[in-house]
């Protein structure tokens, strides 16, 4: 039997203000108190597995613990196929640079690194979004979603954030980064997700 959220405040597992927005915006309906862990000053602590539920797991394991809230969080990124699922849980490493992240040379290394394989077209790809919802005393649930597509090259659109401009989602002919925010939000693989975590514990 899946625990359900029994009301009050929630702990959003983020130091990232567009996702603590984006989250709050889908509890919206469940009239949840919803703070981030920046907010709280809490800590984030290293991601040190190398799969999405192991780091989200960690996040919200710790953001729980820490605040004696029900905590949730996150772990995305997308998995390319000719890549053999990378860059997976080093989405955002691949951006990495010293003076903060860049995605678009995480999507010049994606698209050069398929070339270099002579990956088959099409270039499947998945952007995937694992939640976990853990309380205090340990116990957790887990939600996985998942938007299946393809890679494509050059960049298209500056909508999103991320490897969306390289990202044509199964069934549309436009990149996440053409697409309108409010459209994406709806079909994204953390949308998936989100169906989920409110019909498990929510609903």
């Amino acid at each position: 039997m899946m625990r359900k959220f029994g009301g009050g405040r929630l702990v959003v597992a983020t130091h990232n203000k567009g996702k603590l927005e984006e989250i709050s915006a889908l509890l919206e309906p469940f009239s949840v108190d919803v703070v981030s862990a920046g907010q709280l000053g809490l800590a984030e602590p290293a991601e040190t597995e190398n799969t999405f539920v192991g780091n989200a797991r960690i996040k919200a394991h710790f953001a729980a613990k820490a605040s004696g809230l029900p905590a949730l969080a996150d772990d995305s990124g997308i998995t390319v196929d000719g890549l053999g699922g990378a860059p997976g849980v080093y989405t955002a490493d691949w951006a990495e640079t010293p003076t903060g992240r860049d995605f678009v040379m995480a999507m010049e290394r994606t698209w050069r690194e398929l070339e270099t394989v002579s990956a088959p077209y099409p270039r499947t790809a998945q952007f995937r979004c694992t939640l976990v919802l853990a309380w205090p005393d340990g116990h957790d649930e887990v939600f996985e979603g998942v938007m299946p597509g393809q890679v494509v090259w050059p960049m298209r659109g500056d909508q999103g954030h991320g490897y969306d401009p390289i990202f044509q989602p199964e069934g549309f002919d436009v990149t996440f980064g053409e697409m309108d925010r409010w459209e994406k939000n709806r079909i994204s693989h953390r949308a998936d997700a989100f169906r989920k975590l409110v019909a498990g514990c929510f609903a």
